[in-house]
């Protein structure tokens, strides 16, 4: 049975689409990831489609507000931005829930902020549920 996780930040338009995509897309065979934001933008950066695609990813993802997902039971939630850290709903990750803080490439809209974002988000996420999946055996 699959793990479920789901990725937290301000407005679900980079950093938390990000790390949905790459964990679905290298790790969907042991989780199954979603993301969404406290104050969502309303879209999906095109930028972060781009890299995500200069690696092989096509994402589809569309930008989602948390209470969406009050009635999933998540095994990890994971914050991606400082400030969705402080306003993560309660109801959010009674099971357990990460900080992991990111840049916001978009603040810059360089594309290589947005590849540097990638690739630390690929590298982080990918140990950090190996690390949790290899603490509750």
């Amino acid at each position: 049975m699959k793990r479920r996780v789901l990725f937290l930040c301000t407005g679900n338009s980079c950093r938390s689409q990000m790390a949905e995509a790459v964990v679905n897309a290298r790790l969907g065979e042991r989780w199954e990831a979603a993301s969404a934001g406290v104050k969502p933008a309303g879209y999906v950066h095109p930028k972060a489609i781009t890299v995500l695609a200069e690696i092989g990813i096509q994402h589809n993802g569309r930008s989602k507000l948390a209470d969406e997902f009050r009635a999933v039971e998540f095994d990890l939630v994971v914050t991606v931005c400082d400030s969705a850290a402080e306003e993560c709903p309660v109801w959010l990750g009674r099971g357990k829930r990460i900080h992991r803080s990111f840049p916001d490439p978009a603040r810059s809209d360089d594309l290589n902020e947005f590849r540097k974002v990638r690739d630390d988000i690929a590298r982080e996420i990918e140990t950090l549920l190996e690390t949790f999946e290899g603490n509750i055996k």
